[in-house]
């Protein structure tokens, strides 16, 4: 988790900020105060105050976006007293929680109670608030991301008022804030979907690249959640297949699911990354080694134990939703870019999919959608892989990931997203005084 020396009580102006840091050390922020507060009463009376001292205010999680959407040299509202689960309706479907409730505490709560959301991201670190706000999301055929699943919210604006909005309840408000870096307000409460629990069966299995890409649209469409990793330097992939199951349950043994989720994929890759940012040469010959270790499992179990999984090697990432159409091409396309440069690479690239949705900054807004990633170790130089990469994505249309590196701008994200002057004229009637920008929103939505 992202580490922050700012201390500060809940109410009013809060104390001096120290330093802010997100998860992978790449931003760093100095608010001039920060507080924690514990109820919407306490969050607008604190932005209430930052208001009348002339400060911007943002809105942090837990750090797990790698641009610095909540960086902030005004106020900083931190999310750790700001947690819980508010109600569960069995017969709505839903469940209602205070924004800064932990993803694990969400999916562990639903799962005392029988509960489950039809889809996540593979991440449980994130804050229910900050994950929809940046656009999580994991892969799926049917179901779509994190903040597609929210069924309403309570927004606190730049005068304290409280916004409650739904499909219902001010439509305009609630298609822009579902994801809405921040920029309309700080989100106090989300209400989610949710499901009885199931099963799922989840298939991994290494895979040749050629065999993958030819059988892309054929795995896409018989698996409700398709994934694959691509092992740059080799012609090799793995694979991943969630599907629901009549159970029975068979998760992972205690021994090797250790073995594989912490030693193997935290651990041991950890190791690799280390000596490959020591010795870059050593990346190819390691890669080739890696993929010819994998090997496939099966298992079932309920949800969130399937779609998640402990990341403790950091890194830092870019993310680029293309139309679902292009992701063969620009898969082809990085694959011959590393092939011809003197780029090592030590991280897989990850392919996922979503289905269109309809929230006007969504990455997959409008249409059906496959998200291509790219990641570096911390500390090695990321740069040209990263503004390489990017060229290739935003010749097929891309949409940068909000909480992931990119260079693209409010001219390129206006063409990007059909609908991204609906979302900007809500910001101009709820903000008008951008009480909630700072360098970041500046960038991608203009001022």
């Amino acid at each position: 988790m992202a580490v922050s020396n700012a201390v500060g009580g809940s109410k009013g102006r809060g104390a001096t900020g120290g330093v802010w840091r997100n998860w992978a050390g790449n931003v760093a922020a100095r608010p001039a105060r920060s507080v924690a507060p514990a109820s919407t009463e306490e969050l607008a009376d604190a932005i209430r105050a930052a208001a009348a001292d002339g400060l911007t205010v943002k809105a942090a999680g837990t750090g797990h976006s790698f641009t610095p959407a909540a960086a902030t040299d005004g106020l900083l509202i931190r999310p750790e007293r700001l947690t819980g689960i508010r109600g569960i309706d069995r017969a709505a479907g839903t469940v209602t929680v205070a924004a800064g409730t932990p993803l694990r505490h969400l999916n562990e709560t639903l799962a005392a109670h029988g509960l489950s959301l039809a889809n996540m991201g593979d991440i449980m670190e994130q804050t229910a608030s900050g994950a929809t706000a940046t656009g999580t999301h994991g892969t799926g055929r049917d179901s779509a991301s994190l903040a597609a699943q929210v069924t309403a919210l309570e927004l606190v604006t730049a005068d304290g008022s409280r916004l409650t909005c739904s499909a219902d309840e001010r439509p305009e408000v609630f298609a822009a804030a579902r994801l809405g870096l921040g920029a309309l307000g700080v989100i106090s409460e989300l209400t989610f979907a949710v499901e009885p629990e199931f099963l799922l069966t989840a298939r991994e299995e290494p895979m040749p690249y050629d065999e993958v890409t030819d059988r892309f649209d054929e795995l896409v469409a018989e698996n409700e959640h398709f994934e694959f990793y691509w092992f740059p330097h080799t012609g090799s992939c793995n694979t991943k297949r969630n599907n629901r199951s009549q159970g029975p349950a068979a998760p992972h043994g205690r021994v090797s699911g250790w073995v594989e989720d912490e030693l193997l994929s935290n651990g041991v890759f950890q190791l690799v990354c280390s000596v490959g940012r020591a010795v870059p040469a050593a990346i190819p010959g390691i890669a080739k080694l890696s993929s010819r270790a994998l090997s496939a499992r099966t298992y079932t179990d309920i949800p969130y134990r399937v779609f998640t999984s402990p990341r403790r090697v950091r890194f830092v990432e870019m993310e680029y939703a293309l139309p679902r159409s292009a992701a063969v091409a620009a898969l082809g396309e990085l694959r011959a870019l590393v092939e011809r440069s003197d780029f090592r690479i030590s991280f897989p690239v990850e392919v996922r999919t979503a289905p269109a949705d309809d929230i006007a900054l969504s990455t997959a807004s409008g249409r059906d959608t496959v998200y291509i990633a790219v990641h570096m170790f911390r500390g090695t130089p990321h740069q040209a892989y990263f503004a390489a990469a990017e060229r290739i994505m935003t010749a097929h249309g891309g949409r940068p990931h909000w909480g992931k590196l990119h260079t693209r701008d409010a001219a390129y994200l206006a063409e990007a997203y059909p609908r991204f002057g609906e979302f900007t004229a809500v910001r101009d009637r709820l903000d008008p005084d951008r009480r909630f920008t700072n360098a970041y929103l500046r960038r991608v939505l203009g001022d």
